[in-house]
């Protein structure tokens, strides 16, 4: 095999290898490229994530308009999903999704599937979709347990997750300080989305005709401000929640969605988020369809 072969693409082939023994020769040769199984995944992932966050969004904004009690951040969203008719069958539909974006998430973090290199900004980049890659392998996780489960409080229960990692956090050494840092990360998360909004060229990742590009763009602008902003309540929450080292401090996404309608003009504050959290589901539909795709060169890890 001459040197050592890149372990990822070597994992493939005998992936590979193994299904060609199992199944009739007919039906591998019909089978699609490993190329464009990696892009049909990573398409599903993108229709997944924008289907979460346009269920935030819809559900903050009958929030601020008084049609339901509570909003609810994205694990609250799911477990509302459950209660709808079908629920099981949404929840499978969407835990497959999910864990395709993971896959792809893998993709470009760890062997640069967007091809951005290994400068600074490269690995700053990667690094942040590792982060996303965790945030929602946890959350595809927390969709298969609810198939056992199915919860009555979806806002309740998000809090009430968040507190037990954050208790099991404080009882860690220097807990106090893990937990502040948790909250910079998320507020660092929370502005570094702001900022792309305002200053980031989303066309540049999109396969798609000038016009079509020109109308997404500010849908996508408008989508990571509003994302970053409701963030930054979360944050808050948790930052006090280690200087206090109280868990009880520590809420949910959706608490922070509450806590911007308790402020003056907060139901308009809320809406105009809300509306901008479903333009971020929007424009993930849009990457679902134009985003340019492409499997990694090299599936060796972190060239």
């Amino acid at each position: 095999m001459g040197e050592a072969e890149p372990y990822g693409r070597l994992c493939i082939c005998s992936l590979v290898s193994i299904l060609s023994q199992v199944l009739p020769r007919r039906l591998m040769r019909n089978l699609p490229s490993t190329d464009r199984l990696l892009e049909g995944a990573a398409r599903v992932g993108y229709g997944a994530r924008g289907f979460v966050y346009l269920s935030v969004g819809l559900i903050a904004l009958m929030a601020a308009m008084d049609l339901m009690q509570d909003a609810v951040g994205t694990s609250g969203a799911v477990g509302w999903l459950a209660q709808r008719p079908f629920g099981r069958v949404w929840l499978v539909l969407l835990g497959v999704g999910l864990w395709a974006f993971v896959l792809w998430r893998v993709l470009q973090s760890v062997f640069d599937a967007d091809r951005e290199g290994t400068s600074l900004k490269a690995w700053g980049m990667r690094a942040g979709q590792a982060i996303s890659g965790v945030v929602y392998g946890l959350l595809a996780a927390g969709v298969f347990e609810l198939l056992d489960e199915v919860q009555a409080n979806p806002a309740a229960e998000d809090i009430a997750e968040n507190q037990q990692k954050a208790a099991a956090l404080l009882e860690m050494p220097f807990g106090d300080w893990l937990l502040i840092g948790v909250g910079l990360a998320v507020g660092g998360v929370a502005i570094g989305n702001m900022v792309r909004g305002f200053r980031s060229d989303f066309s540049s990742d999109l396969a798609c005709s000038a016009d079509i590009c020109r109308r997404v763009v500010p849908v996508a602008r408008a989508g990571y401000v509003a994302r970053g902003f409701a963030l930054l309540p979360l944050a808050l929450f948790v930052i006090i929640a280690g200087f206090r080292a109280s868990a009880a401090e520590v809420s949910s996404f959706g608490a922070g969605l509450d806590a911007l309608e308790r402020q003056p003009g907060g139901s308009i504050i809320l809406s105009l988020t809300a509306i901008g959290l479903v333009a971020f589901g929007a424009f993930a539909f849009v990457e679902a369809r134009y985003r340019r795709i492409r499997a990694p060169d090299d599936l060796n890890p972190l060239n």
